[in-house]
């Protein structure tokens, strides 16, 4: 089993909102990326794709088989790796993915991670219930396994996912190839490494119950609790701290609940009392995102994301699929090809530059927010103003008042970018 420590980066926080607990007929989904404080995550858009039949596809450490068709996406993604930890596809399902430690032992063998099933099943489902097959699906096939972090010390874990759409969200919590989930019709959810699927099991692995019971971790006559029967009995420190996380955003739900919305999510994501906005040893929150998906399939799905870390001093930029949608180069980190220490074996013996000229102008920017009083309220003040200019227009948008052109829509995130670069200018 692969090492843990104090400082280990094993934290991140997922939300969504389901109506009536939305203020508008329409899901939001929110989340915080918890990583290795000088990571760099990147937004990157991946337009829809046709493939050959027998094609394969090489994911951070293995290959799988393509598919015929792969939907556009968009994804904020550590950069040094393939898949994401967070992101949208063009059908309006979105999908945040969490580390979790079960009974079920982790190891160090190369798979599938977390990450990238998560970008697969973006890339290749319509709604948040085909995505949950594809994930599992993929994880009985090649199971889930390998570093997930950048070091030359290996850092393994499992997966827990939620996924929504239009209409729906679900929990997805794995435990090796093993899995439970539950199905959120209404009602506002969250999770935070830990398992949280009790009793309300709504789809499960078929040797789910079998194994457990083989183990001696269940009786066969009380009733099935998945997140108590598969949940290591002794939790490393930081998982026992993921219970208050829970416990604080599943409150800061509760607060809101029938008036959620957008802004109310990004507060939520900011807050740093319950250490939701993590900042804390080795670790931060190194990027965040925030989704309106509407019940009115005719409107479009709005995607908030930052690209840079720490979501309290951050500007949430909207992103719509449209037919000028393309990648912002602002965001999008260098590139090294077969010198990566990804690629390289073994891997991560040296380090590389990864980033791209937003983080750096906004880590500047950073720097005088803490250092100069009155330059760093001006900053601030432009990064909020330039943010509230992005909500009224997808307010505007979703009322029906403001319909530009597809081209404009897809340029909307370039657009932002490019403001915000000017910004820390």
């Amino acid at each position: 089993m692969a090492s843990w420590s104090s400082d280990t980066p094993c934290s991140c926080d997922c939300f969504v909102s389901v109506p009536p607990a939305s203020a508008i007929p329409a899901v939001i989904f929110a989340k915080n990326s918890d990583r290795p404080r000088d990571e760099v995550q990147e937004v990157v858009f991946v337009p829809a794709g046709t493939h050959a039949p027998g094609s394969r596809l090489q994911c951070t450490y293995i290959e799988v088989e393509q598919v015929s068709r792969t939907h556009a996406v968009i994804l904020s993604r550590p950069s040094w790796l393939w898949g994401a930890e967070m992101g949208a596809n063009e059908h309006g399902v979105c999908i945040g993915n969490e580390a979790v430690w079960t009974k079920e032992p982790v190891g160090e063998g190369e798979a599938l991670l977390g990450m990238d099933l998560l970008r697969l099943a973006l890339e290749r489902s319509s709604s948040a219930l085909e995505a949950l097959r594809v994930i599992t699906d993929l994880l009985a096939r090649y199971g889930q396994g390998g570093s997930c972090r950048e070091d030359p010390t290996p850092f393994c874990y499992h997966n827990t996912f939620l996924l929504a759409d239009r209409t729906e969200a679900w929990v997805l919590e794995t435990a090796g190839r093993l899995w439970a989930a539950q199905r959120i019709q209404e009602g506002a959810r969250n999770i935070s490494n830990q398992l949280s699927v009790g009793t309300d099991i709504s789809a499960e692995h078929a040797d789910l119950r079998t194994r457990a019971l083989a183990q001696g971790w269940w009786d066969g006559q009380s009733t099935f609790d998945f997140a108590q029967v598969f949940s290591l009995t002794q939790q490393p420190v930081r998982m026992e701290a993921a219970k208050a996380r829970f416990r604080a955003g599943q409150q800061l739900l509760q607060q809101q609940q029938g008036g959620i919305t957008a802004e109310v999510m990004m507060g939520i994501l900011r807050n740093k009392e319950s250490g939701i906005c993590m900042d804390s040893g080795g670790f931060r929150t190194t990027a965040s995102m925030v989704s309106i998906l509407p019940r009115d399939p005719t409107q479009p799905c709005v995607h908030f994301l930052t690209a840079t870390p720490d979501p309290s001093r951050s500007v949430f930029k909207p992103f719509i699929f449209g037919a000028g949608a393309a990648q912002a180069p602002q965001v999008l980190s260098p590139t090294f090809g077969a010198r990566d220490p990804v690629r390289t074996q073994p891997r991560f013996q040296t380090q590389v530059d990864r980033r791209h000229t937003l983080y750096l102008r906004h880590q500047v920017a950073l720097g005088l927010i803490e250092s100069e009083q009155d330059r760093g309220q001006q900053l601030r003040q432009k990064q909020r103003d330039l943010e509230q200019e992005g909500l009224e227009a997808a307010r505007r948008l979703l009322a029906g008042e403001q319909v530009p052109p597809p081209q404009e829509l897809g340029g909307l995130f370039q657009a932002f970018v490019e403001r915000e670069s000017q910004v820390y200018a």
